[in-house]
């Protein structure tokens, strides 16, 4: 009896909510509300009311998790002068040692050289890029991929923290300044019935189609860092900071300058034992490089600055039980163990899903169904169980047998031998190689559309699953030949959505080169190898081509690329099912060449490879060099090769190849003065 009671309840909320969606989209969208304010909030008051009797009723669609109706088209999108690139994250000591320990061998510096670190609160709110010529506002942009973000100038002029013009004379002519948009707790707890969280209000309120809606929430604004710069005669992060208060910002009190791991790690527990007396959201503290012309030499990695890392307060925990353990196949034909556990809120999210790694690690901690765990989530990482706690285990508790067959589609799976390692993987995997794996093929689709593939508005990892199911889509070519009028006709969509849709994924058929190769989820190609591969293919009809005549061969002379990476290509190339899926999205994609950038450099044309160690900078600095200077590095020696940079105790073979191939050998100090003469010139 009680389980029809919880599903007429869940009927009646989901119903409840489905009629305020319809109420939010015309009163945001259309500008036509079709009840008054109180008739909506009673309503809405309901809804939350029931959130809060029954904790089993849950809807992403919730009004305590959103604000109005999501804009589809209210925001042009605008390219960041320069990238707002995400953090990595430090969560222990040893984390930081590896951080500064990669950052004294980038630079070459001794094992106990001191380094000074610009130490700021991350504050949980929405990144936010205010552009200012001649010291006025022009232009605000949100986040958005990180590449691109949404123009939301006139919702960030409502910011009181935000200032219109520039105080003082010494600002450049052009800066890019960035921050955070947060409400400060005492605000939020005015605004907690209508919002899950201050991040969450932050974002809607940013969102608004209507400035005087975003004015109504008590937004600030803190800044932080710059993007793009012109002229900009600071020499440290610290200086830059007192400049930015002078200019009329907002800056942190809590900003300090720290050296050494040991202080930095004292002063986290100073601000975290403070955490809760601070007036907003603070998730981890920031630490940067503070030198800007260190921060210069180490530059970017992939996706993230090489000078400075988030360090996150301490994992949430919370104890549990497993209730099932299920096994999810990844895009990579990765089998892992996830727990099913009854939820459990932490950190204020509740959580129901645990990862349990791989099979070793369910052996090692012997986790088995029913057991009592500790589960813990830290910042975005995904939660994990951490351990089991035996003295609760009872007889019914069985020990877990890691399938030798692929659930999704009974395929036989086994561990890859690592010729590096000389070890068996820890990770077992499905071994279909002609990707006819189901789960394989809806986790490929789901990551052809992720944020940092195709990033296509409105179709989410659920509405991929639901496709599939519906079978509207059977691979990531069928994205783009979706029946728009069948969809609408689906259970909780209609016409406006579903043109919606469509208007996302049109958005979308034009893609970088490099977005696109890592879109397609080739085993080892992640977003820095797609990226050395798009730059040194230069165009899509190169990466189409490159079964063609060999061509993979050619790959193994960039700087990054191994006979791993090769492999998994040549694997991808001569599957049926790939090249079929690849001829369909050439028709209908536009794909965007590698940018030429102006190689107006002293080493322009001139192609490099180092050999034996280098005296007083370290390999991958002089790499960089090199190609801040217009020149290539590639990685083995060939005909392609121009200069054979050559160090202390270098590798013979390479000398010997060298020299029969009669490439210029040269040392270091004749390396620096190629460099160098592009100031005598």
């Amino acid at each position: 009896m009680k389980e029809k009671d919880n599903l007429k309840i869940k009927e009646d909320y989901l119903k409840k909510i489905k009629l305020l969606k319809k109420y939010d989209k015309y009163y945001y969208s259309n500008n036509n509300p079709l009840v008054d304010d109180s008739t909506y909030d009673k309503i809405k008051n309901y809804v939350l009311s029931l959130e809060k009797k029954y904790s089993f009723l849950k809807s992403n669609d919730s009004p305590s998790l959103s604000i109005g109706f999501k804009p589809s088209k209210n925001f042009k999108k605008v390219d960041h002068k320069v990238p707002m690139l995400s953090l990595g994250n430090a969560f222990n000591k040893e984390d930081l040692i590896n951080f500064e320990k990669k950052i004294l061998n980038f630079l070459n510096l001794k094992k106990n050289q001191k380094l000074d670190y610009s130490t700021e609160p991350k504050i949980d709110g929405i990144s936010a890029s205010l552009f200012y010529k001649k010291g006025v506002f022009t232009q605000g942009l949100s986040r958005g991929d990180g590449i691109q973000g949404e123009d939301i100038t006139e919702n960030l002029k409502t910011i009181k923290d935000i200032p219109q013009t520039l105080k003082g004379r010494d600002f450049p002519d052009e800066i890019d300044i960035r921050g955070e948009v947060f409400i400060n707790n005492i605000d939020f707890e005015k605004l907690k019935n209508k919002f899950a969280n201050p991040r969450n209000a932050a974002s809607g309120s940013l969102r608004q189609k209507d400035p005087k809606e975003t004015k109504k929430i008590p937004l600030n604004f803190i800044a932080y860092t710059f993007g793009y710069s012109k002229k900009l005669n600071i020499s440290t992060q610290s200086e830059f900071l007192k400049k930015l208060k002078y200019w009329g910002f907002k800056t942190n009190k809590l900003n300090k300058v720290i050296s050494g791991v040991e202080n930095l790690i004292d002063n986290h527990r100073i601000i975290e034992e403070q955490r809760k007396e601070i007036e907003f959201d603070v998730d981890g503290l920031v630490y940067k490089v503070n030198d800007f012309n260190l921060q210069k030499r180490l530059g970017f990695a992939a996706s993230a600055p090489r000078w400075a890392i988030a360090h996150k307060f301490s994992a949430n925990k919370s104890v549990s039980e497993i209730l099932k353990i299920e096994i999810q196949v990844g895009r990579t034909g990765a089998l892992t163990p996830v727990a099913k556990i009854k939820p459990v809120n932490i950190g204020g999210v509740l959580v129901s899903n645990a990862t349990l790694h791989n099979e070793d690690e369910i052996n090692r901690k012997d986790i088995r169904e029913g057991d009592t765990v500790t589960v813990e989530r830290a910042g975005d990482v995904i939660p994990h169980v951490v351990s089991v706690d035996k003295k609760k285990r009872t007889k019914e508790a069985k020990k877990f047998i890691f399938p030798k067959l692929c659930p999704s589609c009974g395929s036989e799976t086994i561990k890859e031998f690592n010729k590096i390692t000389k070890k068996f993987d820890a990770v077992r995997r499905c071994r279909n190689d002609n990707f006819d794996c189901e789960r394989i093929s809806i986790e490929k689709i789901k990551h052809f559309v992720s944020k940092d593939a195709f990033n296509i508005d409105g179709l989410g990892k659920k509405i991929v699953e639901s496709f599939w199911n519906l079978k509207l889509i059977r691979n990531s070519s069928d994205i783009f030949k979706l029946d728009y009028e069948k969809i609408s006709k689906l259970d909780g969509w209609g016409k406006l959505s579903a043109a919606n849709l469509e208007y996302s994924i049109n958005l979308k058929k034009k893609i970088s080169l490099d977005k696109f190769i890592y879109s397609l989820g080739i085993r080892h190609i992640g977003q820095e190898n797609a990226r050395l591969i798009s730059k040194n293919l230069k165009h899509p009809d190169n990466f189409f081509n490159l079964s063609d005549k060999n061509h993979f061969v050619d790959l193994l002379n960039i700087d990054g690329i191994g006979d791993t990476q090769i492999n998994s290509l040549k694997n991808f190339f001569s599957n049926k099912n790939s090249i079929v899926v690849l001829k369909e999205l050439r028709k209908i994609l536009k794909i965007i060449p590698e940018k030429q950038k102006s190689s107006s450099g002293i080493l322009k044309d001139f192609t490099f490879m180092f050999t034996g160690k280098l005296e007083g900078i370290s390999r991958a600095e002089a790499k960089s060099l090199i190609e801040k200077n217009s020149g290539k590095i590639i990685s083995n020696v060939s005909k392609k090769l121009n200069f054979l940079v050559v160090g202390e105790k270098p590798t013979n073979r390479k000398v010997n190849e060298a020299k029969n191939l009669n490439i210029k050998i040269i040392n270091q100090k004749e390396l620096i003065a190629m460099i160098n003469s592009k100031d005598d010139s």
